[in-house]
């Protein structure tokens, strides 16, 4: 596995530990359930994809579950964005989470324009 995959593998997994301690502090604390409950699945499941994608059948596979990953961490930074809105995130925790998130998002970006380049997909 190239550095760059291996940084994203981290990078995920420690955002995927973060995004459930919010949670758990979200209903917990603040008792805020139904932001919460999207906030874990969206923001887990950008890992799950990037697990998927790491077992792609082929290349056009591996460019879509990145995509869905990518899709998915847009929803976490969404949620996240609700969450500081309203008043149940504090905004030092929003912004790292929002940051962690972004800087996930553009290596998904990255990964997705280079593996398109190139396969010559469109």
């Amino acid at each position: 596995m190239s550095e760059s995959k291996n940084i994203l593998k981290d990078s995920i997994f420690r955002f995927a530990i973060m995004i459930i301690t919010h949670y758990k502090y979200l209903v917990e604390t603040r008792k805020e359930y139904i932001l919460s409950k999207q906030l874990l699945r969206s923001g887990t499941s950008v890992g799950a994809m990037i697990r998927e994608a790491q077992n792609a059948e082929s290349k056009v596979d591996f460019i879509h579950k990145l995509a869905i990953a990518q899709k998915e961490c847009d929803e976490t930074i969404y949620c996240l964005e609700l969450l500081k809105e309203t008043n149940y995130m504090e905004l030092k925790d929003f912004t790292n989470a929002n940051n962690e998130a972004s800087s996930i998002l553009k290596m998904i970006k990255s990964a997705i324009l280079t593996t398109k380049q190139k396969s010559n997909h469109p």
